[in-house]
Parts: structure tokens; C-alpha cells; sequence
């Protein structure tokens, strides 16, 4: 293939600004704030998980100290009622009394052991509440982290955007001063080569595989014409002369 010098050095161009293009790419996909908010997501949704247990257990226990609140009031009423009757002792005989005197005295008992639960379940429920107060912090605390790393993200991401797009028109002007066949074998050679299509010979090194090149390949490449395409022989990608070349 032959291309004009000038075309050639175009490519240089060109390669650099699909290298920045490559660069800016990796640069947004390892930004640090991608692992630092994957993270923040990971102890925020660990934080949710606990806090979502500790509320249902305050709701649990809510619910278990309005049933024994209910079972101490049936039984203090029932109490009252009995005692109202002992009281009175209006038609009973002393067997009666007895009897009501022993239930009384058995349904206090109750009552107190009922109370006792209440206070250990009001004791449990404070403990739910206080846990659930701690966990509404935590996560408030990481939702504010990861709130301020997506920010900055964000902002990176947008500035990164935006280089990208002016190095992507700046390389749509240069490639399209590059002859179409030369540009078509630079392309395929730079996705083939991971990325650089074209590299400068200079000082007898090829910039691409960074090997310099032997007595035999610099003969070929000095009586090469200029407008002749140079491949370098390690890595085939286009080899371009330059003043610097070492020839």
C-alpha cells in the first residue's frame, strides 16, 4: 500500500487521540468512587437488613405486651369482681367464702406474675426501640455516604463525558483527512492490536512493541519509498517514519 507522507504522520495523530479515547474509557470504568459506592451499597443494605429485623421485633414485642396488658386487665377485673363478692358475702356460706377467699388470693398471685411479664416484655420493647433508634442513624449515616460518593461519580463521569466527546470530533476531523484504504488498514491493525494501529520508528525502535528493529529490517525500511506503508516485522502494525527514525 502507498500513502503520502504526510498522510502517514496523520496517523500518529490519529492513534493519539484513539489512545486518549482508550484511556478516558478505562479511567471511567475503574473510577475509584465504582468501588467505593458497590461498598457503601453493600454495609447500607446489611444496615437496612438489621434494621428492618430490629423493627420487626419492636413491632412483635408491641404486640406481645398489648396481649399481656389485655391478660392482666381480665384478670384484675376478675379479681375486682371476687373481691366485690367477698365483700358483700351476700348468699354464701363459709365453704363459699373460703373457696372465694383462695381464688382471690390465687388470681393476685396471677396478676402479679401477669405484671412481671409485662415489665420484662416493656424491657424487651425498649431494647427493640432503642436498637431501631441506632440502625435509623447507621443508615441515614452510609445512605449520606453513598449519596456523596455518587456525587463525585457523577461529576467525574461528566467531565470525563465531556473530554470524550471533543477528543471523539477531534478525531473525526483527522480521520477524515486520512485515505480511506490507509484508515481502513490502520482500524482493522488497532483493534487487532489491542488498541495502537500505527507507531513511530523512532530511533530504530518501534514505538508499538517497543523492539528495535535489526540491520536487515532498517535495510528494508531506508529503501522503502516514502509513500510506501512500512509494517514493523514483530508487530505488523504500521510503521511510521519520521525524522527521528534513526535512519
Amino acid at each position: 500500500m502507498n500513502a503520502a507522507p504526510a498522510d502517514q504522520i496523520r496517523l500518529l495523530d490519529l492513534q493519539a487521540l484513539d489512545t486518549r479515547l482508550a484511556q478516558l474509557a478505562h479511567k471511567r470504568k475503574s473510577l475509584p468512587e465504582h468501588a467505593e459506592i458497590q461498598s457503601l451499597e453493600g454495609d447500607l443494605a446489611e444496615h437496612r437488613d438489621f434494621l428492618v429485623a430490629a423493627q420487626t421485633e419492636e413491632s412483635d414485642t408491641a404486640r406481645e405486651q398489648t396481649k399481656a396488658e389485655q391478660d392482666v386487665d381480665q384478670v384484675r377485673q376478675r379479681a375486682a369482681r371476687d373481691q366485690q363478692r367477698l365483700d358483700s358475702g351476700a348468699g354464701m356460706t363459709p365453704k363459699d367464702l373460703e373457696n372465694l377467699q383462695h381464688e382471690v388470693a390465687s388470681l393476685a398471685k396471677r396478676q402479679g406474675d401477669l405484671e412481671d411479664v409485662v415489665l420484662e416484655i416493656m424491657e424487651r420493647r425498649e431494647a427493640a426501640a432503642e436498637r431501631v433508634t441506632e440502625l435509623t442513624g447507621r443508615v441515614e449515616a452510609v445512605q449520606g455516604k453513598v449519596d456523596a460518593a455518587v456525587a463525585r461519580r457523577d461529576a467525574a463521569l461528566a467531565g470525563i463525558d465531556a473530554e470524550s466527546a471533543t477528543v471523539t470530533k477531534e478525531r473525526e476531523v483527522v480521520a477524515r483527512s486520512v485515505p480511506a484504504d490507509l484508515l481502513g488498514l490502520y482500524d482493522k491493525l488497532r483493534v487487532k492490536e489491542g488498541g495502537v494501529g500505527a507507531a513511530r520508528l523512532y530511533q530504530r525502535r518501534c514505538e508499538g512493541c517497543r523492539l528495535e528493529l535489526n540491520i536487515t529490517e532498517l535495510n528494508e525500511v531506508r529503501s522503502a519509498a516514502a509513500d510506501t506503508v512500512v509494517r514493523c516485522e514483530n508487530c505488523r502494525r504500521i510503521l511510521v517514519r519520521t525524522p527521528e527514525s534513526g535512519l
